[in-house]
């Protein structure tokens, strides 16, 4: 191997030390000449000891003349030698895998040709490095800064959702931390990042969601706290288990809201301020049975007949479900009160009069109109009749409905609100008859008959179970 000394030099150097190298090389060959030049003219002033010496002692000039040249040859061939090495060193170095001018310089004997190639070859190929290099714009620089951190968010079962419904319990907030890197650009692009040094700031809050299980929720599109209604009559017990003792037995179509739901199998419900725990099985929502609503809203009204209702109170129907009830009444022969079903309802909303309780009077004191009071003066009520005088004490109407709209203003007025109630047309209840306002205190002062209370609520539940 060649010495450390000749490693790491560029070829300017190498050129120099060759040139030194041939300029020794001449001064030596110069010096040799001009020493044989001052042997030959002292052989020629002395010719005839020169003769004698030469011929005695032929041998030793011999020998001394190739010790004097051998020796200039060994210098050289030794600086040759030298130069080349350190000549392939630098090529090695420059040139790794070009063997073409190892080979044009080996074969060169002219440094000045051997510079003009050297010089060639390097511009061909440095240039092009350059050149190629010049056109990278690589650039590195070292940055501090603050980044976001990324939260993670964890998701939690939660059998109180509906299957696969996501709630976010707690929003995700991003971190901070401090980083030191050094960045790499190549033509302004970011090509790659060393991490020196990284430094939390503030911890990242993770994202909660959670994830409902429940299949029960999902079929019926519910949620706890919506309302649920009852697919059949359903006894609401203490605890969830079908021994449990009974709280409450509610009918068919009731709602109820949604409390809890322990199982898939069992649920805690709330019903008029009554709680306790019922099948899943026996419940429905509005989405997953639509006629429910409607069904529900019936029975909620059907649960407010009974023989002590408050009769100074709407009954809640609509105009649509009076029509259904007095349409084809099989008693109505005269179709009497399939006629005048808006004109009790009329008097419903007008006088804050249950319009139901008011046609079972009708029906009850007419004999579903039927009698010759009803016939001749339309009047259904017997409205104004004594006992003694019944048919000429009566009252005569224009039509049903005036007879209808005169009874139910005297029964708020006199009857069914307590005194100073505001009732109609700016007036107040002057209460002479009032008993409460019930079936009950109606029959007080209206009618002689101690039962006629019962009787005319029988009507009721005839009308009123026809929805």
């Amino acid at each position: 191997m060649l010495d450390d000394k000749y490693k790491n030099r560029n070829l300017s150097e190498v050129f120099r030390e060759l040139e030194a190298i041939r300029n020794d090389s001449i001064a030596e060959q110069t010096k040799s000449k001009r020493s044989n030049h001052k042997t030959s003219n002292l052989s020629q002033s002395n010719s005839g000891q020169t003769i004698s010496w030469q011929s005695s002692n032929w041998g030793t000039n011999i020998n001394s003349e190739t010790t004097i040249y051998g020796k200039s040859n060994d210098l050289k061939l030794s600086h040759i030698v030298v130069g080349c090495s350190i000549l392939v060193v630098a090529l090695a170095i420059f040139f790794p895998k070009s063997t073409s001018f190892n080979a044009s310089y080996a074969k060169s004997e002219n440094f000045a040709s051997m510079s003009e190639f050297e010089l060639n070859r390097h511009r061909i190929n440095i240039q092009s490095i350059i050149s190629e290099n010049s056109n990278m714009n690589r650039v590195k620089e070292q940055v501090v800064e603050e980044r976001d951190v990324e939260f993670e968010t964890t998701y939690n079962n939660n059998p109180t959702l509906p299957k696969s419904e996501e709630i976010v319990t707690q929003e995700g907030v991003l971190g901070k931390d401090r980083v030191e890197a050094v960045k790499t650009y190549e033509n302004g692009e970011f090509i790659e990042e060393i991490l020196l040094n990284r430094t939390m700031i503030t911890e990242p809050t993770p994202k909660v969601i959670e994830l409902g299980t429940s299949e029960f929720l999902a079929k019926h599109k519910v949620h706890l706290k919506d309302t649920m209604y009852f697919t059949k009559a359903t006894s609401i017990r203490q605890e969830a288990d079908a021994s449990s003792s009974v709280v409450a037995d509610v009918k068919q179509s009731l709602d109820v809201k949604l409390l809890e739901l322990p199982s898939e199998e069992w649920a805690k419900v709330s019903f008029d301020s009554i709680e306790g725990y019922v099948p899943t099985s026996n419940l429905t929502s509005a989405i997953s049975t639509p006629n429910i609503v409607e069904k529900n809203r019936i029975q909620r009204i059907l649960l407010k007949v009974n023989i002590d209702m408050e009769l100074n109170k709407p009954s809640g129907l609509t105009l649509n479900d009076y029509k259904k009830i007095f349409t084809g009444l099989p008693n109505d022969t005269n179709r009497i009160f399939e006629n005048n079903y808006q004109a009790f309802y009329n008097v419903e909303k007008k006088y804050n009069i249950n319009g139901i309780f008011l046609a079972s009077m009708a029906i009850h004191e007419s004999g579903w109109g039927t009698s010759q009071i009803a016939k001749d003066k339309n009047n259904l009520f017997g409205y104004g009749s004594y006992d003694n005088t019944p048919y000429e004490s009566s009252f005569e109407f224009a039509d049903y409905s005036e007879g209808i709209e005169t009874v139910a203003k005297s029964l708020v007025k006199y009857y069914l609100n307590p005194a100073g109630t505001k009732i109609y047309d700016g007036e107040t209840a002057s209460a002479w008859y009032f008993n409460g306002p019930t079936l009950s205190g109606v029959n007080e002062r209206y009618a002689s008959d101690k039962e006629w209370h019962k009787k005319v609520y029988s009507y009721m539940e005839t009308l009123y179970n026809r929805l």
